[in-house]
């Protein structure tokens, strides 16, 4: 009897509560990157209603300026270029990344909704890999951050500071797509150049050698430091000239949309802010057109890429 009665109190003892202590704190939420403020806006999706340019992709085996090197590229013709006049033109360095519509920057999208609603003229695209060499033991396989193993021409390209990419542009790849039977207007407002970082740099270095046939300017997270060097009139020049460049010559026909991040790269080439900063206050010393926004990212496609819509907007303004 007194075993059942025991049995029976350790029955009707309340079980411990394991309810969550009202004042225990929840775990800390997963701190966001800066970059996670950057997202795509409306103009970078596909709308309904909206015609869609053709996107098509090439392979050039080899060139001129830069020989021993391929590249792949590609090319968007928007749905509204039908031939009758000369289009617009706008290239993109690092290309194949700018010209997928999944991808960070979506370019033909863009296009496509900004061309519709007459936001910019019917523009074609042109988007430039730099040379390329694979790895011939190897021609598929990636190293440790995913990069395709082979040796990239992209430093020698973009960075340097002459006129030989400028050259590349005007001498092999614009008749290229002429060639192909599209009509790309002689008129360097007609004309637009565009790339990030070492790209950024690039776009801006071939319209300031050839303004001529270049006259609008996209770049953003721009490496306007002094990753290469070049001999240049007996002198040792790198990217981080071109402030001083700006200011000691006549101001060129040169309309410039400039990104930055406030936590963009510092490394032994430089600051990337710091001289993204001198650059602009060169270029608005000097009076050019030019917008600069700075923004907290770093070094990454996120800012410039929501900001393109607005960009392109701004650079094509007055021509339609």
């Amino acid at each position: 009897m007194r075993l059942l009665l025991a049995l029976l109190a350790v029955a009707l003892t309340p079980l411990p509560s394991f309810a969550a202590d009202p004042k225990a704190k929840a775990p800390a939420p997963k701190p966001k990157s800066l970059d996670d403020q950057y997202v795509l806006t409306a103009d970078s999706q596909e709308q309904p209603g909206v015609p869609k340019g053709e996107v098509m992709e090439f392979e050039l085996p080899d060139s001129k300026a830069f020989p021993g090197y391929p590249r792949k590229w590609a090319l968007y013709i928007p749905k509204q270029y039908d031939g009758a006049k000369p289009a617009c033109l706008m290239v993109f360095q690092d290309g194949l990344g700018y010209s997928s519509r999944t991808g960070a920057w979506r370019v033909p999208t863009v296009f496509d909704n900004l061309i519709h609603r007459k936001q910019m003229p019917v523009t074609i695209g042109l988007f430039i890999n730099p040379g390329f060499v694979p790895d011939a033991k190897n021609p598929k396989g990636k190293d440790a951050k995913g990069r395709p193993l082979g040796k990239s021409n992209r430093s020698f390209e973009y960075d340097s500071v002459t006129p030989l990419y400028a050259q590349f542009l005007i001498e092999e790849m614009i008749p290229m797509v002429e060639a192909k039977g599209y009509k790309i207007s002689k008129d360097p407002a007609h004309r637009a150049i565009a790339g990030a970082s070492s790209g950024g740099i690039c776009a801006f270095n071939a319209a300031w050698h050839r303004p001529d046939q270049f006259s609008k300017v996209f770049t953003t997270i721009g490496s306007f430091t002094k990753i290469r060097w070049n001999i240049s009139g007996g002198k040792e020049t790198g990217g981080d000239v071109y402030p001083d460049w700006v200011r000691q010559n006549p101001r060129k026909n040169i309309r410039v949309y400039q990104q930055e991040g406030s936590n963009d790269l510092l490394n032994e080439h430089g600051s990337w802010p710091e001289a993204n900063r001198k650059m602009a206050a060169a270029l608005k010393e000097k009076g050019y057109d030019h917008v600069y926004v700075e923004g907290e990212g770093t070094h990454n496609s996120k800012h410039g890429a929501m900001l393109l819509p607005e960009a392109l907007r701004w650079l094509w303004r007055d021509v339609r």
